[in-house]
C-alpha cells in the first residue's frame, strides 16, 4: 500500500535533480563563452599592437568627435549667417510724414517743350556719343492711351501744366501706394528670388560679368573715387547700372554698407531705385536701375547738350522733383539721411525729364535726437556748405545750401566754380548776390535759352536758391518748406520770419516790379 506513494516521491526528486543538473550546465557554457569572449578582446590586433577592445573603443570615440566637429561647424555658419544679414538690415520704412506729399509713380506726364532742339547748323559727328531716347511713347498706363513724348518741339503761348499730378489721362485705377510711389511691374521680373539681406535681389559675380560683356570698357557709364559704373542687360533683358567698386583698403566694404543702409528699402519716385548687390569673395557691387538720359550736368555743360536744350520748364521740373527726394531723406524716414553731396552729375533724368537722385556713397545717417554730427568734409568743391567746410559740423541744412547751388546752375547755366571767369565772377554764389544786389536778375539767366522764362518766375526761383545759400544754416528753410516754395506762384515767406539779406532781395524783387 505503501508502494505507491513511495514511487511519486522517487519521481519528484528525480525531476528536481534533472531541472539542478540543467541549470548548473547553463551557467558552465555561459561561463566558458564570457571567458572565451573575453579571451577574444584580450587579443593584440596588428594595428600598433593594440588589444581589440582598445581599438574598438578608439574607432567609437573618433567617430562621436567627427560628429561633433561637423555639428559645430554648423552651428558657426548658421551663427555667421545671422550676423551677416542682421549686419545689413534695417527697420521697416517708417510712415511718409504729413507734410511731405507722396509722389506717384507710374504715371506719365502731360507737360510741354521739355527741351529746345539744336539747330541743323551743329555737327553731327558727336551725336552718337549719348544715346538718348527721342521718340513719342504711349503712356505706361493701361487705362491710358494718350500718347506722351519725352521730346518736343516749342509751341508758344501754351498754359503751364502742374508737374507733379500731371499726367498723359486723367484715369489712375488700380493704383497702390508704397512710400512715394505706385507699385510699377518689376524690372527683376523673370529672375530667382534669392536675397541674403532680406530685400532685393543677389546677384552672383557671374551674373554681373555676363551682364556688362565681361566688365568691358565699352559699357563703362562713370567712374568716381570709389569705383566704376557699367551699363548691363540681366539675362530678362532688363537694362541695369552696375556700380562695382574698388576694394581698397576696405574702402570698398564701407561704401557698400553705407549705400545700401542709405537707400536699400526706400522707394520714391525722383530716387534712383536700388535693385540688388553682389557680394562675392572681394567683390562688392550695386545694381541701379538704368536712367537713360544722362544727368543735369550733361544737359547743362555736357554731351547732352549736342540734342537740344532744356527749357525753363524742364529745368524747374528736375529741380522740384530733387527738392520732393531730398524732401523725404530728411524728414519721411527715420533716420534722416543726409546726401552729402548733392551735385549736377548725381542728378539723373529719365525720358519723362523726371529728376533721380543718385550716389549715396558719401551719405549720413541723423538720428532722431541728433542736432548734427561731426566728421571729415567731403563733397565737391563749390557746392559744399561753408559751416560744414569750415567746422566739420553736418546736418540736413548742408544739403540744403547745395540744393540751392544747384538751383543757381539750372537758373544760370554756370558751374557753381568757374575759374575761366573774371575775378568776380569765378564763385557762382557770390557772383549773383552781386548781381541781384545791384538789381540786374534778369541778366543772370542762362543765355542759351531760347524762350526766357518770365520776370517773375524768374525771381521767385532766385529768392528760393537764395534762401537756401543763407550764410546762416539756421536761416535755411526745410526741404519740405522749399517743395512748397517751389509750387506756390507767390513769394515764399519764411516761416521764422525774414534775415537782412532776404528782406533786402525781396525789396529789390519788388521795387524792379514796381518800375515794370
Amino acid at each position: 500500500m505503501f508502494l505507491v506513494p513511495r514511487c511519486g516521491f522517487l519521481f519528484v526528486s528525480g525531476i528536481k535533480r534533472i531541472k539542478l543538473i540543467l541549470r548548473l550546465s547553463d551557467r558552465g557554457l555561459k561561463m566558458s563563452s564570457e571567458g572565451s569572449l573575453n579571451a577574444e578582446l584580450s587579443k593584440k590586433t596588428s594595428f600598433l599592437g593594440l588589444k581589440l577592445w582598445v581599438l574598438i573603443c578608439v574607432c567609437v570615440g573618433a567617430f562621436i568627435v567627427i560628429i561633433l566637429c561637423i555639428l559645430s561647424v554648423w552651428v558657426t555658419f548658421r551663427k555667421r549667417s545671422r550676423k551677416s544679414a542682421e549686419r545689413f538690415s534695417l527697420s521697416q520704412i517708417p510712415n511718409v510724414s504729413k507734410d511731405i506729399k507722396i509722389d506717384r509713380v507710374g504715371t506719365q506726364t502731360s507737360h510741354e517743350s521739355l527741351f529746345q532742339p539744336v539747330l541743323e547748323k551743329s555737327s553731327d559727328k558727336h551725336s552718337d556719343k549719348t544715346s538718348v531716347h527721342l521718340g513719342t511713347r504711349k503712356s505706361s498706363d493701361p487705362d491710358n492711351n494718350t500718347q506722351c513724348s519725352s521730346v518736343y518741339h516749342h509751341e508758344r503761348g501754351l498754359s503751364s501744366i502742374s508737374w507733379e499730378e500731371g499726367s498723359c489721362g486723367t484715369d489712375r485705377k488700380h493704383s497702390s501706394l508704397l512710400h512715394g510711389g505706385l507699385m510699377t511691374a518689376s524690372p527683376l521680373i523673370g529672375l530667382p528670388e534669392i536675397s541674403h539681406l532680406g530685400w532685393g535681389h543677389w546677384f552672383t559675380f557671374r551674373d554681373l560679368e555676363f551682364s556688362t560683356n565681361r566688365f568691358s570698357a565699352e559699357t563703362v557709364l562713370g567712374e568716381g573715387g570709389y569705383g566704376v559704373v557699367y551699363r548691363g542687360r540681366l539675362v530678362n533683358g532688363t537694362e541695369v547700372a552696375v556700380k562695382k567698386l574698388f576694394n581698397n583698403l576696405g574702402q570698398a566694404e564701407k561704401e557698400f554698407r553705407v549705400e545700401v543702409e542709405a537707400i536699400g528699402h526706400v522707394r520714391h519716385k525722383n530716387l534712383v531705385r536700388l535693385l540688388g548687390y553682389c557680394i562675392e569673395g572681394v567683390h562688392r557691387m550695386l545694381v541701379y536701375e538704368y536712367v537713360n538720359n544722362g544727368n543735369l550736368e550733361q544737359w547743362l555743360h555736357g554731351a547732352m547738350c549736342q540734342r537740344g536744350i532744356l527749357t525753363w520748364e524742364a529745368r524747374m521740373k528736375v529741380i522740384l522733383g530733387t527738392a520732393k527726394a531730398l524732401a523725404y531723406l530728411h524728414e519721411a524716414i527715420e533716420p534722416k539721411v543726409v546726401h552729402r553731396d548733392i551735385k549736377s552729375s548725381n542728378i539723373l533724368i529719365d525720358d519723362e525729364f523726371n529728376a533721380k537722385v543718385s550716389d549715396f556713397g558719401l551719405a549720413k545717417f541723423l538720428g532722431s535726437g541728433e542736432s548734427h554730427i561731426t566728421t571729415r568734409v567731403m563733397g565737391t568743391f563749390g557746392y559744399v556748405a561753408p559751416e560744414y567746410a569750415n567746422s566739420g559740423l553736418l546736418n540736413e541744412k548742408s544739403d540744403i545750401y547745395s540744393f540751392g547751388v544747384l538751383l543757381l546752375e539750372a537758373i544760370t547755366g554756370r558751374d557753381p566754380v568757374d575759374y575761366a571767369r573774371p575775378a568776380n565772377e569765378v564763385n557762382l554764389v557770390e557772383w549773383l548776390k552781386m548781381m541781384v544786389g545791384t538789381r540786374r536778375a534778369e541778366e543772370v539767366v542762362d543765355p542759351s535759352l531760347e524762350v526766357k522764362p518770365t520776370t517773375r518766375s524768374l525771381k521767385h526761383a532766385l529768392l528760393v536758391a537764395l534762401r537756401c545759400v543763407d550764410p546762416d544754416a539756421d536761416k535755411r528753410p526745410k526741404m519740405s518748406q522749399v517743395v512748397r516754395m517751389l509750387e506756390a506762384d507767390e513769394y515764399p515767406i519764411p516761416e521764422n520770419g525774414w534775415s537782412k539779406w532776404e528782406t533786402h532781395i525781396l525789396d529789390v524783387f519788388k521795387s524792379s516790379e514796381s518800375k515794370e
